[in-house]
């Protein structure tokens, strides 16, 4: 039945093409340029289309009679009459860029610009503006390009290569269509239904498929958590006023409306504000069109300039809503220097839909199932905006390419060549060699990661590889075996582990694992081998508390909807205590003092006794509110406005397979980001839980708060910075945990001269835990992150039942935790 529908649909759609006739042309200026992305629009109606970057359009048109607007920022509107019959039409259009009317600038006593009270009176709109429209629906076409205008040879150490045989500097890195329904009703709910889509290079793509409206209603204009997780300030945002300047640069008439022409500028630099022109028409003072920049001294990252261009139009009486919109993107980075625009056209819009009972559900964005799968031909008859002669080049092309790179002979070629063992993959990053016709790739850790020191092994090394394989895109299974080697107690361990991804809905996955294994007596290992080795070699301190253990393992995960995952797992351990057996020290030899046997000596006075555990483990989770991707053989969770809430139950089995432990546990976890915008970002994460029995509980089995005696940070909202490793490691009935941070994002810095400049940012924080009978313990940090665009700086401070326990420095790298303190 669906396949029959989808088949009709395309028929009428077909049909339909058969009886509309093709008007096509060209924007000029008047000085005969090109006016590139420029609004056409048919009178009386939301049909419309834009101009391409050679100013050329096309529209289809049945026959008849009609007017096309055609609108451009800055430059007056055109109207010409046409008349449509069965062959194709060429109509230009030159447009004359807008002739400003000063004269009747009435300047206020005080010498205050007119510009001022025109944008009071749009701040007085604005919220009525913003909560105008109950429901609508609308057709979105969307094209990105993004074109490289040069590129370094090589980039941290690898040569770059597009295999495309193209040595030029210049080329286009991506080209994507969409042509797409977008639906909303209030409060916030929308859905975007994804009719077709297309990407260079790629035949089962999809593309940028997401429309955005950049609503300049909204107080905060979020364009991207990466360009700033602030947002930017609205021109007519409510404390506008309190960030720009304005001044009145003329007004001109369209179809008998006057509009007020606004420049913008920041009052401060190094703020998340706009600088350029809004167009504010008079009387009803609401948004005509808009013409405004971004750059670095917005705050801007990544990219250096975000040049953003809107267009409104009428729909109803009273009703205006965006016509289109183009965002030109500019980037200069560890030397590329790329350039690109986006542009999205929004057409037929209805205003009072018939929406069918619950349509707004958790989806938010559905492919159609031959979104992806659509002929050559139907994209010349169903784009709005016509191709450039480079765009329709790039997709012969690359789509040629693609064909030729889906022939195993020429991925064995190009595997040949890339699958080079050299001296920096081997030592520094690892390296990947693929088997591309196969689906299949084999690789290794780097020896730096894998040789490591410590005071039971002496130095080891742990030497991890993987072999990866893809069956289709749900179904893939990773498989990673490890093999580990210590050079003074001589002891060998390997082990197994293999991974399966599959199911055709929502995200599903099983593990199994086994074999013999050295493991971190907190199993969450805090310690990172490689700087324990630079501890216990320069300073003494043997922080790494290890223990071996045959071991087999298996865990379940199952994504099952509305927000819910489901996770299980059963593990055995036969667990073998280890001892001390290497005593070397480069530092000085007075720093031997402070070795300690292997085991938590602020816990116990010996080492545990060889025992078995059979550990069963439950837990569900759930975020309220979860949106998803609905594509046409699987769903993917892209989060919610909401906490995620997850409740884990562990079961110590006694006397299962000869487990001698006995214990129950529980853990209530609540964790959540919110984005307040300009004052910046809050991540917290609070947890409950402790023991239901404590019959028999062995030391990797404890609740243990997970600490960090190095100099490099561990993760900030799952760890104490300054917390010794096993002190405080407990099997009370009940405890609680608390990690809260707030990145301020530039606000308050970007006020400081100097450093704003730098774009460096404060970050608050406070970790807590208490432990009924036991002990609370809070740590303040106070810091600065954005250094250098990679690094963190935390002071803190820390307390033991309300008195001063300790303080100390910690450095955050991005990517990396982990250089040892005193």
């Amino acid at each position: 039945m669906t396949r029959f529908l989808l088949c009709f649909i395309i028929s009428l759609l077909t049909f339909s093409a058969t009886y509309a006739t093709r008007i096509s042309g060209t924007v000029y200026d008047n000085m005969s340029n090109i006016l590139p992305f420029t609004s056409i629009l048919v009178k009386g109606t939301t049909i419309g289309t834009t101009t391409n970057t050679e100013g050329k359009y096309f529209l289809n048109l049945s026959p008849g009679n009609y007017i096309l607007i055609c609108r451009h920022v800055g430059y007056a509107t055109e109207e010409k009459g046409i008349t449509v019959s069965t062959e194709p039409v060429t109509l230009n259009f030159v447009l004359s860029v807008q002739q400003l009317n000063m004269s009747e600038i009435v300047v206020k006593s005080g010498g205050e610009d007119p510009a001022y009270e025109i944008i009071r009176q749009a701040i007085k709109k604005r919220p009525g503006y913003e909560n105008q429209v109950d429901e609508f629906q609308c057709e979105v076409y969307i094209k990105g390009q993004l074109k490289l205008r040069d590129f370094p040879k090589s980039f941290l150490g690898q040569k770059i290569d597009f295999e495309d045989g193209d040595t030029s500097k210049r080329k286009m890195i991506y080209l994507s269509e969409t042509i797409a329904k977008l639906s909303y009703q209030k409060p916030q709910k929308t859905k975007v239904e994804v009719i077709s889509t297309r990407v260079s290079g790629q035949t089962d793509g999809f593309g940028l498929s997401t429309p955005r409206i950049l609503s300049f209603y909204s107080n905060n204009v979020q364009i991207s958590q990466a360009l700033n997780p602030r947002g930017f300030v609205s021109p007519i945002a409510d404390a506008a006023l309190n960030f720009y300047r304005y001044r009145f640069s003329g007004s001109f008439v369209e179809n008998d409306k006057l509009v007020n022409r606004i420049y913008v500028t920041p009052k401060r630099t190094y703020e998340p504000l706009f600088s350029g022109y809004i167009n504010i028409t008079e009387d009803d003072w609401r948004i005509h069109s808009i013409n405004l920049l971004l750059t670095k001294q917005s705050q801007l990252e990544l990219a250096d300039t975000l040049h953003i261009e809107q267009l409104y139009m009428p729909v109803a009486t009273d009703v205006w809503m965006i016509q289109s919109q183009v965002i030109y993107p500019s980037v200069k980075l560890f030397g590329f220097d790329a350039t690109g625009s986006f542009v999205s056209v929004f057409s037929s819009y209805e205003l009072q839909p018939a929406f069918a009972k619950k349509f707004f559900n958790n989806t938010v964005l559905k492919f159609d199932t031959a979104s992806n799968k659509r002929p050559k031909s139907y994209w010349d008859e169903a784009r709005p905006v016509p191709l450039l002669a480079e765009e329709a080049e790039d997709y012969r092309k690359k789509d040629s390419l693609e064909i030729v790179r889906k022939d195993p002979k020429y991925l064995d070629s190009i595997d040949r060549k890339n699958n080079k063992l050299t001296a920096t993959g081997l030592i520094l990053y690892g390296q990947n060699f693929s088997r591309q016709s196969k689906e299949a790739s084999f690789g290794y850790s780097p020896l730096l990661e894998s040789v490591s020191f410590n005071t039971v092994e002496g130095w080891a090394a742990n030497l991890n590889f993987y072999y990866n394989k893809r069956f289709t895109d749900r179904r893939r299974l990773s498989i990673s075996p490890t093999f580990r080697y210590g050079f003074t107690n001589r002891h060998f361990n390997a082990d197994l582990s293999a991974r399966y991804n599959f199911g055709k809905g929502y995200f599903n996955n099983i593990t199994i694992a086994g074999g013999k294994k050295v493991f971190q007596i907190n199993n969450s290992a805090p310690v990172r081998s490689m700087f324990n080795t630079i501890t216990t070699l320069w300073r003494g301190y043997n922080y790494l508390k290890v223990y071996e253990a045959w071991f087999g393992r298996i865990n379940y995960s199952k994504g099952i909807g509305e927000g819910f995952t489901i996770r299980a797992s059963l593990q055995y351990q036969d667990r073998i205590p280890l001892e001390n057996t290497d005593s070397a020290i480069w530092g000085k030899s007075k720093y031997l003092n402070r070795r300690t046997p292997n085991y938590p000596t602020a816990l116990v006075t010996e080492n545990f006794k060889r025992h078995q555990a059979a550990v069963f483990n439950l837990s569900v989770s759930f975020r309220p509110g979860t949106r998803y991707i609905e594509l046409p053989d699987r769903k993917i969770n892209i989060g919610s406005k909401h906490p995620l809430f997850t409740l884990a139950y562990t079961k110590g089995l006694k006397n299962v397979l000869g487990s001698d432990v006995d214990y129950d546990k529980w853990r209530f976890t609540v964790s959540d980001e919110i984005n307040f915008k300009l004052q910046g970002i809050l991540n917290y994460r609070f947890a409950v839980g402790g023991f239901l029995n404590n019959n028999r509980v062995e030391l990797p089995d404890y609740q243990h708060f997970n600490g960090n005696r190095m100099l490099v940070t561990t993760p900030y909202l799952n760890s104490f910075q300054l917390l010794p490793y096993y002190d405080f490691s407990t099997t009370q009935s009940f405890y609680t945990i608390a990690h809260v941070e707030h990145h301020f994002n530039g606000f308050l810095t970007n006020k400081i001269p100097y450093i704003k400049r730098l774009n460096l940012r404060l970050v608050l924080g406070v970790n807590a835990f208490y432990v009924s009978k036991g002990s609370r313990y809070t740590e303040f940090m106070g810091g600065v992150e954005n250094v250098l665009k990679i690094f963190r700086i935390d002071f803190i401070q820390s307390y033991l039942n309300g008195n001063f326990y300790s303080s100390g420095v910690r450095l955050g790298i991005r990517g990396l935790s982990g250089l040892a303190d005193d």
